[in-house]
């Protein structure tokens, strides 16, 4: 039914994918942490789920860079949240897709960000236990030296699922899935990454029919951080289902959400176009040039300005910015993301000393 693993690249890493046949919509499952698109398609807990939703459309699992089968990462080299974004853009280029819907486990926070900032590409949200704000714990709601314990054995998704049905098998299949997810030192080095991400000030940029769906007895994301997801997003509608699971793919449970995906009509697009999307705005200045012109003359200062134009173009150009305008000695540019204009910014500060 899936593809073999296949690699798409993002910037300079690899990001392992799967994809089952062809269907009316590409759905691409967004991951929240640590997964391997290698063995998720085979879980027996999930299998009943998959099936359902490839009766929906094409459907899509990735692993994040320091994931899965995807290429790791370094304590000096961690992704930063627009690269986590840039993996599902990654992906549906390598597939030739060109628009999704996307399904975000818990968190996903990156999925906020590629709704907000490409709603051409993507057709519907679906957030399943979805939070916004930083965590003061693991994303499993237990302290990290305890979850670092645990991972690699399955039994933190006993945890993370009380409800779900247990048994040796299951418990084996996914602690196979956590091992080859990622290392217990890898899963130390990149929780506090995972933990500390912020997407609250995202949500009122996104323009896409969303629908947010959560457990009521939740052990790990209480419901009020999903419904505060669902009041932050215009338009989005919000679904509370009995159930103490975090995941929406395991038994029991798993129906009576994919009936609200159902419902939701998945894949359908607003009536009207929205041609508004969320950038990051850059503006350069030198300081006191009127001064500095004076003083060196027009055609050293002139020569000057053209040095300056091109260390500004080559700094853009590097961390993928958008020049607008320019107006004399200022730059004005866009980004899809704030950290890499906040990096463009101290580079081209460094850049023309």
């Amino acid at each position: 039914m899936f593809s073999e693993t296949r690699y798409a690249m993002n910037g300079d890493l690899r990001v392992a994918y799967r994809a089952s046949g062809e269907g009316p919509r590409d759905i691409v499952v967004v991951p929240s942490w640590f997964t391997c698109c290698e063995v998720i398609p085979e879980m027996p807990s999930i299998e009943g789920w998959i099936e359902a939703m490839t009766s929906l459309g094409r459907l899509i699992f990735f692993d994040q860079p320091g994931m899965g089968a995807s290429d790791p990462v370094t304590l000096g080299g961690l992704p930063t949240l627009e690269q986590w974004a840039d993996s599902i853009t990654a992906v549906l280029d390598d597939l030739g897709s060109r628009e999704a819907v996307l399904v975000a486990f818990g968190g996903a926070l990156h999925a906020a960000l590629f709704t907000a900032t490409h709603p051409s590409r993507a057709t519907a949200l679906l957030v399943l236990e979805g939070y916004a704000h930083p965590l003061s714990e693991s994303p499993g709601g237990l302290p990290a030296e305890e979850a670092v314990a645990m991972w690699g054995t399955g039994e933190i998704q006993h945890h993370l699922n009380p409800d779900m049905p247990w048994n040796e098998q299951i418990r084996a299949s996914w602690a196979r899935m956590e091992r080859l997810g990622a290392s217990p030192g890898i899963f130390a080095l990149m929780m506090p990454l995972v933990a500390a991400m912020d997407v609250r000030a995202l949500l009122p940029a996104i323009r896409v029919p969303t629908l947010v769906v959560h457990h009521t007895d939740d052990v790990v994301i209480p419901p009020e951080w999903g419904k505060y997801v669902a009041d932050h997003i215009p338009g989005a509608k919000y679904v509370e289902l009995p159930g103490r699971n975090l995941h929406h793919s395991v038994e029991p449970g798993w129906r009576a959400s994919y009936q609200e995906i159902l419902k939701f009509r998945t894949g359908r697009q607003p009536e009207g176009a929205d041609d508004r999307v969320l950038a990051t705005v850059l503006f350069t200045d030198i300081v006191d040039s009127t001064r500095r012109a004076a003083e060196m003359g027009d055609r050293d200062w002139d020569a000057l300005l053209d040095a300056h134009d091109a260390v500004v173009r080559s700094q853009l150009s590097r961390f993928r910015g958008r020049e607008v305008n320019t107006s004399g000695d200022g730059f004005l540019a866009m980004f899809d993301g704030p950290q890499r204009a906040i990096r463009c910014a101290m580079a081209i500060r460094d850049a023309v000393q």
